[in-house]
């Protein structure tokens, strides 16, 4: 009855073919690294699919019943060439160095 006055149809729990999820994405700054850490339930390891441009983290990853697609936008810039990352029971971690934010400028 709610569905019908919410105007939504069919079963709320199924995915249907969209399957989209949201991602619970932490993020930690320290000094030397940006870590983050995101929940992805369900997927296999070989599912997920990183990409970084030095300012900006894509997270995809497809499992049986759910999809997952999230941008992050990263609080500071990270050189993508030294990142690494773990995943272990759902949970993916990804160390990024961080890159100084501004430049000296000399004046001559």
């Amino acid at each position: 009855m709610m569905n019908d006055v919410m105007g939504m149809q069919g079963d709320p729990m199924e995915f249907g073919d969209d399957m989209s999820t949201d991602t619970h994405v932490d993020i930690h700054e320290y000094d030397e690294e940006i870590l983050v850490i995101a929940d992805l339930p369900g997927v296999e390891k070989s599912a997920i699919d990183l990409q970084c441009d030095g300012r900006t983290l894509a997270i995809s990853a497809t499992g049986e019943n759910r999809r997952y697609e999230e941008r992050v936008r990263l609080p500071s810039p990270v050189d993508e060439t030294t990142a690494t990352a773990r995943y272990n029971n759902g949970i993916l971690e990804i160390t990024l160095e961080r890159l100084d934010d501004s430049a000296q400028i000399s004046i001559e």
